[in-house]
């Protein structure tokens, strides 16, 4: 993005300005104000309240929650524990993932909305003095002198307005307009299907789990909310439109035949307009950062719906960015490489978290979408026979690759140091 001046943006000052409050800007707003950093989070909707949003939170999110303080104000929000991850073949059950052998205090996923987990996180974030949320900000671009991000603009009711800051985070998605505008380009590695999310009613007869039918050329995720069935119609790549144009009725007669319970409700799906495609991709920035622009969560790293770890690994960014680069921003002594520390502890578990939703996608989703042969996947049938191996995605699903824990508290600035809110341009 060029220097340049727009001469009706109003402008301010902070230490570091943060586009987008999804989970990963919600936990580094947070734990940055605790430390004593000024902290302006920049939001462009009007709440948090969408649905379709990932929200399950796992073992390893729990335990920051813990960390935090917040564990128990987060265990008096409506959710559902589920201890294990099932899934449902034409030859019967298979426990994917079991958390109960986890050497944590919470063995189990828990499943919330995500506008109650973000509410509980910027509830407690706006008790802190030096936080500020701001509601209905659509951020633009980012503001550069020369190689340096200094900023972003954003617009909202009143206008165009600019942000001078000593940190620059790009927490607004996969679709981030500071990533685009800066000129970081991520990595694509592709995925083998897309899925249409939609709502069918729940019964109180109906099954208490959470879990995914699989049968030759189908794959149907199922999550208990309570009174409704939030539900995941995997389909394969670029295949949404094609089956758009088809009668809602192919839908509807697909789950009454996967799940024959359903069969008496499968009309609430009005039409298509009930549907959501989303488009799933897997793709990692080459770069994570600029001289003072960090990009985090899925603004670095786009994650499949594949195992539900995408607020898991956002919080974990997050978590991370706010151990490393509270004291160098409260010193007004940031630099390019303490943004290159974060990108570095955080690219393995990023990898590796990708490395296995692309190989399931290969050897599990990608069979079953193609017909398969009927029967079960090969990979589930070793987890039906070799229960030790469920082990490895419950390990790797609920504690992750270099898990992250909560280091920074209430600090403050040595002495004759810039003060926090001053931006180091």
């Amino acid at each position: 993005m060029a220097d340049r001046v727009n001469p009706e943006a109003t402008v301010e000052s902070t230490t570091c300005v943060i586009a987008g409050c999804g989970p990963a800007g919600a936990v580094l707003g947070l734990l940055l104000a605790r430390a004593g950093v000024e902290v302006l989070v920049l939001e462009k909707h009007a709440d948090f309240f969408r649905d379709f949003r990932g929200d399950t939170i796992h073992p390893s999110t729990l335990e920051v929650l813990e960390e935090l303080g917040l564990f128990e104000a987060f265990d008096e929000l409506p959710h559902r524990k589920t201890p294990t991850i099932e899934a449902w073949t034409d030859d019967g059950p298979v426990t994917v993932a079991d958390f109960r052998g986890l050497d944590l205090r919470h063995r189990y996923i828990a499943l919330v909305p995500q506008w109650d987990f973000l509410d509980l996180l910027t509830d407690a974030a706006k008790e802190l003095p030096n936080f500020t949320l701001r509601m209905e900000a659509e951020v633009l671009e980012a503001v550069e002198h020369g190689r340096r991000v200094s900023g972003l603009r954003y617009r909202d009711g009143g206008g165009v307005h600019e942000v001078r800051a000593a940190l620059t985070v790009a927490a607004d998605g996969r679709s981030s307009a500071l990533t685009r505008s800066a000129g970081l380009v991520p990595r694509r590695f592709g995925a083998p299907m897309d899925v249409l999310w939609f709502r069918i009613p729940r019964e109180d007869s109906d099954p208490e789990t959470s879990f995914g039918r699989v049968s030759a050329g189908r794959f149907l995720a199922m999550i208990n909310r309570g009174d409704y069935w939030q539900a995941g119609y995997l389909i394969p790549k670029g295949s949404g439109e094609e089956l758009r144009a088809r009668s809602v009725d192919t839908l509807r007669a697909t789950l009454a035949e996967l799940l024959p319970f359903l069969a008496d409700r499968v009309g609430e799906i009005r039409g298509w307009d009930d549907v959501f495609l989303l488009s799933v991709q897997i793709d990692r920035l080459r770069r994570w950062h600029r001289p003072g622009l960090l990009c985090i969560g899925d603004a670095a790293h786009a994650m499949s719906p594949i195992g539900g770890v995408g607020i898991n690994l956002a919080v974990q960014d997050a978590v991370a960015a706010g151990n490393l680069l509270a004291a160098p921003l409260l010193r007004g002594t940031l630099r390019e490489g303490d943004l290159a520390r974060v990108a570095r502890r955080r690219w393995l578990p990023t990898a590796a978290t990708q490395a296995f939703q692309r190989l399931v996608g290969r050897r599990i989703i990608r069979p079953v979408l193609a017909g398969g042969g009927g029967g079960t996947p090969l990979a589930l049938r070793l987890l039906r026979t070799r229960p030790r191996l469920r082990r490895i995605p419950a390990r790797l699903l609920g504690v992750g690759v270099l898990p992250e824990h909560v280091r920074v508290g209430a600090l403050s600035p040595e002495p004759g140091t810039r003060a926090a809110g001053s931006p180091s341009l």
